[in-house]
């Protein structure tokens, strides 16, 4: 019997925890197809996964319930993996596309549409493209109001928390002056997973598959953003093409989830800490890590959400607002004591 090597004992809880958490969202997901405001069995729901019944109860677990939980699943993983690529770009721990404009900027792009071009935006694929028109906005002009030089990412930080107010403005702005829809257009606005389709889940999986296609090609030059901007200069490696680039899949990740879903907040800001404490910085640990437990931690969000005002239905942005929330303050109050 040949004896365990330290390599081989080193990556043995990294297995343990990937396996772990792949089996936590097939726990979450069962959850999501077997309770709700509905009452359906065991065996209906092991006759609907499994396509051998076509009764009611089958179809509305296979045309509501399932693409609901495998679009919580992709978009959690799309959140978590956009707000770990920010808080590297930014060099700043408590970046994420939420507070830096990005998802505020998409937000009023897609209110927008519906409210003044509510019969011709387009549909899904419309109302992506405008997602990432106003994305692209948000994160152009907070990066054109740091500046460069060395404090960039402190003059980063500001701007983007003035944009992201600017556009959170307008958007109200909108919405008021379009009563009609403003109850459907504010249950989006707090993040939703309601209205999920398999519609949805096509439109947004060329999104999700080319984003993590992209991240994993890009991962070798990701690591050069953790180094000094000077340092990873010196080693002749063009660190602003990787930011841009980085910036950019920020974008298709954040902007395809906030067009579907509405921008669900401190999903990106709270997992790649989550994930940091348990595997550390490698970005190769780290980025699967990462992208798992945003999928986990949405899938179980949305699945609580359906409880809080029971029989009728909540925003999951409210499960992770008071998840994230109080998190949110406790990593300020810890960095504050580390400074200190």
């Amino acid at each position: 019997m040949k004896p365990i090597t330290k390599k081989q004992s080193r990556y043995r809880p990294l297995l343990f925890l990937f396996f772990g958490l792949l089996a936590m969202m097939a726990v979450g997901t069962v959850c999501s197809l077997k309770w709700g405001q509905t009452y359906v069995s065991w065996r209906t729901l092991y006759e609907a996964v499994t396509y051998q019944g076509s009764e009611k109860a089958h179809l509305y677990i296979q045309t509501l319930r399932l693409p609901r939980a495998l679009m919580a699943c992709l978009v959690g993983m799309q959140l978590a993996l956009a707000g770990l690529l920010t808080q590297l770009t930014t060099k700043n721990p408590l970046a994420s596309p939420h507070v830096f404009g990005i998802n505020a900027g998409a937000a009023l792009a897609v209110v927008a549409g519906l409210v003044l071009l509510p019969q011709s935006h387009g549909g899904n694929l419309g109302l992506i493209g405008l997602a990432f028109a106003g994305a692209t906005l948000g994160a152009v002009l907070v990066w054109s109001l740091a500046g460069s030089g060395s404090k960039q990412y402190v003059f980063i930080a500001l701007a983007g928390i003035t944009i992201h107010f600017l556009m959170s403005s307008l958007t109200e702005g909108l919405i008021i002056l379009n009563q009609a829809a403003t109850d459907s257009i504010m249950f989006w606005l707090v993040g939703s997973l309601t209205h999920a389709a398999w519609t949805e889940v096509r439109v947004i999986l060329p999104f999700f598959v080319g984003g993590i296609a992209l991240f994993v090609f890009m991962l070798p030059s990701l690591k050069l953003l953790l180094l000094d901007d000077e340092m990873a200069s010196g080693l002749g490696q063009r660190i602003l093409i990787v930011r841009g680039v980085s910036m950019v899949l920020v974008i298709v990740l954040a902007g395809s989830a906030v067009a579907l879903c509405g921008p669900i907040g401190f999903i990106c800001l709270l997992v790649p800490h989550i994930a940091r404490e348990l595997v550390g910085g490698s970005l190769n640990v780290l980025a699967p890590v990462t992208a798992l437990l945003g999928g986990v931690l949405l899938v179980f969000a949305d699945f609580v959400s359906r409880f809080l005002a029971f029989p009728y239905e909540s925003p999951v942005g409210i499960v992770t607002a008071l998840i994230g929330a109080p998190f949110f303050i406790y990593l300020a109050l810890r960095m504050r004591g580390v400074r200190g």
